[in-house]
């Protein structure tokens, strides 16, 4: 059902390169530079919108006032709308048809769902902004079609962090083939799905890169590119380090390891649609278009050339051990780790010794509270917060000297390829 791969391309927009009217219109330039080619746009929320919609949905959830919000968040909306010319109901149309269906969902009666009532109303920050970019290129004459992804991306009903039904998926993407029998460009939402009754989900914050390579996969797309604010994958995060060096070009394998320890450059699922059907992986600036950025793919040449290192600050260290000082042995290990699933906790390291099992995790205090409660009935436990995880790919000694300079080192775990540290 695909079509040939070298026909259409998907490209991702966030939310930083869709926040105002200014942005919007970067979009449309860069779109025009590959006039004529099939693309798949993958737009993400506008700015903070995501975060305004977390606060209207905690207080619906807990029967506070939210109009104000909701006004705040519409008027948002409509003066970037202004600003780039769409004014008057037909150019509005599209964005206020999605005002309406919001309003339906706040106006029906909220279950005692968290996470299913998160991701129905939080799936508007996607739909308003593909409405209004849509709008937009409609107006600037582009050949566009807007499409709800919820059409064709179908998951299970793991609300907040849904799984994808890739079987069912594929059978989806008629949908938007047939949309390029008469457009060029299709404007599709990051980060959202539906369940097979039809309730939108979520696949994970920052999940519009994951949309992007999810139908890249369906498609057998020519290639994925994700337009960012820095101009490509860098060694290490500009916000903690001035002298980063841009990767021009690291492996599929490269990428989802520096994914899994947390570079924040691409959501960590991302990879592995990509790397099945051998789909290269291009990260550019919206800032700088023409720039070459980097390109993730199959050869790992390049990998080992230059250290990279990433940090996960407000990290909890925490050490259990057995009350009656026993081994820490299977059946111990099976038990915390029931644990740790059930409550959704997720171990950025550990390491364990004869009578001591100790994990690294994000700080989160509802859920830790909860954990230490259960495990005190048969163990002691002890924390460090406050801390940061280092991981260091293809490290030396110069660069471990240089971050741990000044830093208590708590825990390190070092192989051939990657050390990692817990330090204060």
């Amino acid at each position: 059902m695909a079509q040939d791969n070298h026909q259409i391309r998907v490209f991702k927009f966030g939310g930083a390169s869709v926040k105002d009217a200014a942005a919007v219109r970067n979009v449309a330039s860069i779109l025009r530079k590959y006039s004529g080619e099939k693309i798949v746009v993958v737009i993400s929320a506008m700015g903070k919108t995501t975060n305004a919609l977390e606060v209207i949905h905690q207080a619906r959830f807990h029967g506070n006032d939210y109009k104000q919000d909701v006004a705040a968040l519409k008027a948002f909306h409509v003066s970037i709308a202004k600003d780039l010319g769409l004014e008057g109901d037909e150019k509005l149309k599209s964005l206020y048809d999605q005002f309406d269906h919001f309003d339906e969902v706040l106006a029906s009666p909220c279950s005692r769902q968290f996470d299913m009532e998160y991701d129905q109303l939080v799936c508007y920050g996607e739909l308003f902004s593909t409405a209004l970019v849509h709008s937009f290129l409609h107006q600037e004459k582009m050949s566009t079609h807007w499409l709800d992804v919820r059409q064709i991306i179908r998951t299970d009903n793991r609300f907040r962090d849904a799984r994808i039904n890739w079987e069912h998926s594929t059978a989806n993407i008629g949908q938007l083939l047939h949309a390029f029998e008469k457009k060029d460009i299709v404007v599709v939402q990051g980060f959202i799905g539906s369940t097979s009754v039809g309730l939108s989900t979520t696949l994970g914050r920052e999940g519009s890169d994951f949309t992007a390579a999810i139908m890249a996969y369906l498609l057998n797309a020519q290639d994925v590119t994700i337009w960012k604010d820095v101009p490509g994958m860098l060694n290490a995060d500009p916000k903690w380090f001035k002298d980063t060096v841009k990767l021009d070009k690291i492996s599929f394998r490269e990428a989802i390891e520096l994914a899994y320890y947390g570079a924040s450059v691409i959501h960590p699922k991302t990879i592995k649609p990509l790397q099945n059907k051998n789909i290269p992986l291009y990260i550019k600036s919206f800032i700088q278009p023409d720039a070459e950025g980097s390109v993730i793919q199959e050869s790992m040449d390049q990998d080992h050339l230059v250290p990279s290192y990433i940090f996960k600050a407000n990290q909890v260290l925490i050490s259990i051990t057995p009350k009656d000082f026993s081994f820490i042995v299977e059946d111990n290990l099976k038990e915390i780790f029931d644990l740790l699933a059930q409550l959704g906790i997720r171990i950025s390291l550990m390491e364990n010794s004869a009578i001591s099992f100790s994990i690294c995790t994000d700080k989160d205090s509802y859920k830790l509270e909860s954990l230490f409660d259960a495990l005190r009935q048969s163990y002691q436990v002890r924390y460090n917060e406050d801390l940061t995880l280092i991981t260091v790919r293809h490290w030396d000694d110069k660069t471990l000297q240089m971050l741990t300079s000044g830093k208590e080192v708590l825990l390190e775990q070092r192989s051939r390829q990657t050390v990692r540290m817990v330090v204060r």
